[in-house]
């Protein structure tokens, strides 16, 4: 598996499917982002990050589940209505929640004590999302087999990542330091929104390597 060709695939898919991605998930992305403004407006920017966690923890499995169940309709040909794509993603929101809950756990347990193992767990937790919602899995069994996934492909996701994530996180850190002080608060909700909501892509990007490795093996024919 080429990181390219699968980052240069996801790309066109993306752009190709990108009004119906932001219908589907941009009201939701952009809620999120409204909340945890406000919130941090109340609270003060000394406030724990782990408020903003618990916004995202509502919000996040929702779009992040409809958008799976989008790929996964597409990739089959069809064309899903997004109330019905929706309805699914609020019935998984309460296992797909408490996954992205211990996902999250032991990803910060691993950064703290230091950077590399928080991305080895990372990279290893990369399929769980997808487990949860296309496998129907129990959280610590989708976690499971997403590290059994992962297993001998570990530098290809990491590239991938590293692929999509790097050139937002620059962007992200430009357009803070461009932003006026004190932050306007619209210029700063449009930031936030539009910033998650490029972030999808990597779920573009991983739903691409899921079904890569998930094909079976092409055995080869008999003599």
């Amino acid at each position: 598996m080429n990181p390219l060709n699968i980052l240069r695939d996801s790309l066109y898919f993306f752009r190709r499917h990108l009004v119906s991605i932001a219908k589907l998930c941009l009201p939701l992305v952009l809620l999120e982002a409204l909340c945890t403004q406000l919130l941090y407006g109340q609270l003060g920017d000394q406030a724990s990050p782990a408020y903003g966690l618990l916004v995202g923890m509502l919000f996040y499995p929702l779009y992040s589940a409809a958008l799976i169940l989008y790929l996964d309709a597409r990739s089959q040909g069809h064309e899903p209505l997004k109330r019905n794509l929706l309805a699914m993603a609020v019935r998984l929101w309460p296992t797909f929640a408490l996954m992205v809950m211990l996902s999250s756990l032991l990803i910060m347990a691993g950064i703290a004590l230091f950077i590399l193992p928080g991305i080895w767990v990372m990279i290893n937790l990369a399929f769980s999302e997808f487990l949860v919602v296309l496998r129907g899995q129990q959280p610590i069994a989708a976690m499971r087999g997403s590290f059994q996934m992962a297993n001998g492909h570990f530098w290809v996701v990491l590239a991938c990542m590293l692929g999509v994530l790097a050139p937002l996180w620059l962007v992200d850190g430009l357009t803070l330091a461009l932003l006026p002080d004190p932050r306007n608060p619209a210029l700063e909700l449009l930031f936030n929104t539009l910033s998650s909501f490029l972030q999808l892509f990597s779920t573009v990007v991983i739903y691409r390597l899921f079904m890569l490795i998930s094909e079976p093996a092409v055995e080869p024919s008999q003599p």
